[in-house]
């Protein structure tokens, strides 16, 4: 089984700044895409950011020049968000395409999600 488990979350006030990380544990053969969705009340799930094994970056349009996205190991992703606007209230998943094996295709794991407030 994998397990995500997500930190950093917490109140932050308008332009400011917050790093979330997120950690895989288990027994797999490599994390081919790690990132981040959000989904704030009342809203569906939206996408973040992602990274790929091979560095790859892609970040929604809302976040772009705000929140960078980094891989510190092959089994963490953090996401670095600056310029923080109340827009961005909401609770931040992290996601993970893991490969069991070298022969399996990917499957999608979630975190818990840790939440974030941007507010005066």
């Amino acid at each position: 089984q994998v397990q995500l488990v997500e930190s950093g979350g917490g109140l932050v006030q308008p332009g400011g700044s917050l790093r979330l990380s997120c950690a895989a544990s288990g027994s797999f053969f490599s994390i081919d895409v790690m990132g981040w969705y959000r989904q704030a009340p009342g809203k569906q799930r939206e996408f973040v950011a992602t990274m790929t094994i091979s560095g790859t970056t892609n970040y929604a349009d809302s976040v772009k020049g705000r929140f960078t996205i980094s891989r510190d190991t092959k089994n963490t992703v953090n996401l670095q968000m600056s310029s923080l606007t109340p827009e961005d209230t909401a609770v931040y998943y992290c996601n993970c395409d893991v490969r069991k094996r070298w022969y399996n295709g990917p499957d999608t794991y979630w975190g818990q999600g840790t939440q974030v407030t941007v507010s005066s």
